[in-house]
């Protein structure tokens, strides 16, 4: 099965990829290995979604933001390959968490993103990772992903 077949299985729609936000590209390739920029989390209208995890927003609410922010990552990739097809595996995750100095519970909130690319691409989807919290992350976003993945040629 295609990935864009497991998508609409899943009842999965992919966000509209915008310009950079900054002097950046969304992605570059270097060998087969393809890495994405960090993105951050957008709600269905694509407003940012902000906030102090622990704070004003809650572990859940934010693995929901760490969800739509693995969704963003996928529509980068998509429009990068042409395909999710040609993803090999992922390789590497790293989530920062915009949290409290208290808030100690990052791992879940980046699962969001892991949980994710696990029902996307199944096995291919297990992946390294980092997850870590911050002071503060561009635009007040309450987290921001980046990721690396193995892709064909």
């Amino acid at each position: 099965m295609s990935i864009d077949a497991r998508l609409a299985e899943l009842g999965i729609t992919l966000p509209e990829v915008g310009p950079p936000m900054g002097s950046y590209v969304h992605a570059v390739q270097v060998g087969d290995l393809l890495f994405l920029a960090g993105k951050g989390p957008q709600d269905e209208a694509g407003a940012f979604q902000t906030g102090w995890v622990g704070r004003e927003v809650s572990a859940e609410q934010a693995k929901s933001h760490a969800r739509n922010t693995g969704l963003m990552l996928l529509a980068v990739l998509r429009r990068e390959l042409g395909t999710l097809d040609r993803v090999r595996r992922v390789v590497k995750v790293l989530g920062m968490v915009r949290a409290t100095p208290e808030f100690g519970d990052h791992p879940a909130v980046i699962n969001g993103c892991s949980d994710l690319f696990l029902e996307v691409f199944g096995a291919k989807g297990r992946h390294a990772r980092s997850a870590v919290g911050m002071g503060g992350l561009p635009i007040g976003i309450t987290v921001e992903i980046e990721a690396v993945f193995e892709i064909e040629p």
